[in-house]
């Protein structure tokens, strides 16, 4: 009887033990918490960057940067630009960015940067504008007008036209790069072979697209940041300049091809980075 007594005596020991380790536990645990950020607290820390890539390019063009910015903790998001029209095209951003929660920057490459001028306008999100060897048109410019302005350009010269049919009837035209021609006008500090898969699954621009008159602009009102290309055969490094200047950007010049995302992805990163850094706290 008093060996059942002892071990009756050292079981509930044990058991206030367990429940002393486990208030302790619990206590250390409740003011742990609130120091703790959740994994989604902690992916809203930065903003969310999202890449438009322009003419003769896909989504794929910003790989190179995606992996470094992911690498660095902010979210992407790289868009199919459908390259169908300037109105068009930037409603189809505006409404991607609807969905998009928090602060974002916004980046475009070549065409792309019309389009996010054009989309950027009424989206209280957007805390900056990053142009990479991109348009950046005032009300009632288009981007074959601004290729224009300056010598230099010799994109005319290597494309191949493709007809389609329109939705409501008729036929528009598909601009495309010539294959032969892609890595020395697209691409020229880019290696051979990636030029050739570039050139491969090029994504085409509706001609009219590029005669379409911008009827925003954004960077009136948003900061922008701007990296211009000297070696650009596409958009001339007079032009870019020009509308850097205009647009009061920050600006970059950089010794690279129109197809600085690839070329050189770290240079756009660091400019992406640079205007997060300044516009969202």
């Amino acid at each position: 009887m008093k060996h059942f007594t002892r071990r009756s005596k050292l079981y509930a020991a044990a058991l206030a033990s367990v429940a002393g380790l486990a208030t302790v536990t619990l206590a250390a645990t409740a003011g742990a918490a609130p120091a703790t950020a959740s994994p989604d607290s902690a992916a809203h820390k930065k903003p969310t960057v999202v890449l438009v890539h322009g003419a003769f390019a896909d989504a794929s063009s910003w790989n190179g940067v995606i992996k470094r910015l992911e690498h660095d903790g902010y979210p992407v998001i790289a868009p199919a630009n459908p390259l169908r029209g300037l109105n068009s095209d930037s409603a189809y951003l505006a409404a991607l960015l609807k969905n998009v929660k928090g602060p974002v920057v916004l980046v475009g490459h070549s065409y792309g940067g019309a389009v996010i001028s054009e989309a950027a306008g009424h989206d209280p999100n957007v805390k900056a504008l990053v142009y990479i060897a991109a348009f950046s048109p005032a009300k009632g410019e288009s981007a074959s007008e601004l290729a224009g302005k300056f010598p230099g350009s010799t994109l005319g010269a290597t494309l191949n036209k493709v007809p389609f049919p329109l939705e409501g009837g008729g036929t528009g035209t598909d601009l495309y790069i010539d294959p032969a021609k892609f890595h020395d006008q697209f691409a020229a500090d880019v290696p051979r072979a990636t030029a050739a898969l570039m050139a491969a699954t090029q994504r085409p621009i509706a001609a009219s697209a590029l005669d379409e008159k911008a009827t925003e602009a954004a960077w009136k009102t948003i900061p922008s940041w701007d990296l211009i290309t000297t070696q650009d055969k596409n958009i001339p490094a007079a032009a870019q300049r020009f509308m850097a200047k205009r647009a009061h950007s920050h600006s970059v010049e950089i010794k690279a091809s129109h197809a600085v995302s690839v070329s050189h992805p770290g240079a756009v990163t660091d400019l992406v980075e640079e205007a997060s850094a300044a516009t969202v706290r």
